[in-house]
């Protein structure tokens, strides 16, 4: 049988996802993101889980939508308007649905992440490169604008550097990306996995119903004004303050002790 597209493997609490067509550079294609639409619904109700990596197998994390895929569905229907109409609300329902998660996500990146693969890392909520990387959203060398890529993108950078990035189609190494907020650990290359499965692990270790609840409302207040945010995010603390583990954890921190969670 041949290999998944995506694999998904658990450890403990953590469940490590990898792009897994390393010939297309792990291109998005309709499989792809297809393989990851399921994953994200399976994970989505799956309270075992309490973080996510997102890794690409072979010399690359990810190149972007296949382009040759692409092609064929110009060639299928007229201008390819409907194919392509579809393709771009599947490719957002993906990202939406990643940010949606109640676990954490992290990027595990290597190689290059361009177009929508640095969409893909920007969408994540934490990344960890390795040294070496490079990051584009280098669309406009073949005359497209990186338009969908740009939301994550600006989400995650400065605009007049994520600007620069989208009209030159100039890849940034690692550390740059580092930098700008892009990524937040640049590692040796050996050490990648390790690392990224560390910070993992950290993340799984705490309370996964105050880190739902904190996710949710750390994209829920981006978009707010000071006060509807401080409001939002009062009525977050409130709700998390009345769990019965979080209550065992500030006794456990007063007692100096371990708390005892009913919840791991």
């Amino acid at each position: 049988m041949a290999d998944p597209i995506l694999k998904r493997e658990d450890a403990a609490s953590v469940a490590r996802l990898t792009l897994n067509n390393p010939g297309t550079l792990n291109a998005l294609s309709d499989e792809m993101l297809a393989a990851l639409q399921a994953e994200i619904d399976a994970l989505a109700g799956d309270s075992k889980i309490r973080a996510v990596v997102i890794a690409g197998a072979g010399k690359a994390f990810c190149a972007g939508h296949d382009l040759k895929q692409m092609t064929a569905g110009r060639a299928a229907t007229d201008k390819g308007r409907a194919y392509f109409k579809d393709l771009f609300g599947r490719c957002t329902r993906v990202m939406l649905g990643l940010q949606r998660l109640p676990q954490p996500v992290i990027a595990e990146v290597h190689g290059i992440a361009t177009a929508a693969g640095c969409q893909l890392v920007a969408t994540c909520d934490m990344a960890v490169a390795a040294q070496g990387t490079r990051f584009g959203v280098n669309g406009v060398n073949i005359g497209l604008f990186c338009s969908t890529p740009m939301v994550a993108l600006t989400r995650n950078i400065p605009r007049k550097q994520a600007f620069e990035m989208l009209t030159t189609g100039d890849f940034i190494p690692a550390e740059r990306a580092a930098d700008l907020g892009l990524v937040n650990h640049v590692v040796a290359p050996g050490a990648l996995t390790d690392e990224t499965m560390a910070l993992a692990a950290k993340v799984a270790s705490k309370l996964g119903s105050a880190v739902k609840v904190g996710k949710s409302a750390f994209y829920d207040q981006l978009s707010l004004s000071t006060e509807e945010a401080y409001a939002q995010t009062g009525a977050a603390m409130v709700e998390n303050m009345l769990f019965r583990d979080t209550e065992e954890g500030i006794q456990a921190f007063i007692e100096k002790r371990e708390p005892d969670w009913a919840q791991s």
